[in-house]
């Protein structure tokens, strides 16, 4: 049986736990936040009360945003206080594995037998903080992304032992608060943060080789690729440029820099089998190539408004 999540507790509320707690309260869940002590409990839900008030005041937030925060947002003064009688707890202290395993542990002890607990680890595998869980068909991960009020995208990453109710009620909660809530298997990083930080640890080493300079990077990634990611994923982008365009540029940078750049096999294997994207019918995705002046079309309108708004914005007030 599916529980229906009608309140709430966030244990840290710092940045990452006050956007959710934010997302949570302004979607109608009553929310506690727990923090190291209640003074800081107290302080964090005056922060996102006013926070959200400037926020609805410049547009950023709905209009009664102010009034619905100051409602469904509550201190707790203690950890058992905040969980002891809520349908769902996020827990979103720093990412160290000991201080989570506490955490957990405590959540646990204290929640009410059903409680369902997610864990907003960024990268630490769920199997492991699951084993501090007195109820492991009652634990995940529930990554949420930075800022977590604006950005779309939760990771829901459940281990063998979650129940499919407990996946299911968190995807509902997360419905309601207007996010996309993706299922991912359970592995260090999960899928955001694994590709993250591989691009991440290449733009590096790009400046570590003198080859360009953050600046230059940051000014390539989002003018180019990373422009582009914000309609479609790399699966996509690939299938509408064609693997074996992507087979033969994986070719040239093999050459250059040996086999960290050698084209994946699975790649290989679609490219020999004639599956090659878009024009092909079947690439990583299934494709239909009568499709292509209505994905064209949809494309050029969408990178279009995207570099209207950019425009728009401005460039980021970095030095």
């Amino acid at each position: 049986m599916t529980v229906q999540i009608n309140s709430a507790a966030i244990i840290g509320g710092g940045y990452m736990g006050g956007g959710m707690a934010q997302s949570l309260a302004l979607s109608g869940v009553c929310c506690k936040i727990a923090d190291i002590d209640a003074e800081a409990a107290r302080k964090s839900v005056d922060r996102l009360v006013e926070e959200g008030r400037r926020y609805e005041g410049e547009g950023l937030f709905p209009s009664g945003a102010g009034e619905l925060l100051e409602s469904n947002l509550r201190a707790a003064h203690s950890l058992a206080d905040a969980v002891d009688d809520v349908d769902y707890v996020a827990e979103v202290v720093p990412e160290r594995l000991e201080l989570k395993q506490s955490v957990i542990g405590q959540i646990s002890a204290a929640a009410k037998s059903g409680t369902i607990i997610g864990s907003n680890t960024s990268a630490i595998p769920i199997s492991t903080l699951a084993e501090s869980s007195a109820e492991p068909e009652n634990f995940l991960g529930v990554h949420w992304m930075n800022p977590s009020y604006f950005v779309p995208s939760v990771e829901i990453i459940p281990t063998v032992s979650t129940s499919a109710g407990a996946v299911e009620a968190v995807e509902k909660l997360l419905g309601r608060a207007g996010k996309v809530a993706t299922q991912v298997s359970d592995s260090a990083g999960f899928v955001a943060n694994r590709l993250q930080f591989a691009l991440y640890q290449e733009a590096v080493r790009m400046v570590e080789e003198g080859l360009a300079d953050p600046a230059q990077i940051d000014e390539v990634v989002s003018n180019s690729f990373g422009f582009r990611l914000a309609v479609f994923g790399p699966f996509a982008i690939a299938d509408i440029a064609g693997l074996d365009v992507y087979e033969g540029a994986f070719r040239s940078m093999e050459a250059a820099y040996g086999e960290r750049f050698a084209a994946p096999s699975l790649l290989r294997e679609k490219v020999a089998a004639g599956q090659l994207g878009m024009k092909s019918g079947q690439g990583f995705l299934a494709m239909d190539p009568a499709q292509a002046g209505g994905l064209a079309k949809y494309r050029d309108r969408a990178y279009a408004e995207l570099g209207a708004l950019k425009q728009r914005l401005g460039n980021p007030p970095i030095d």
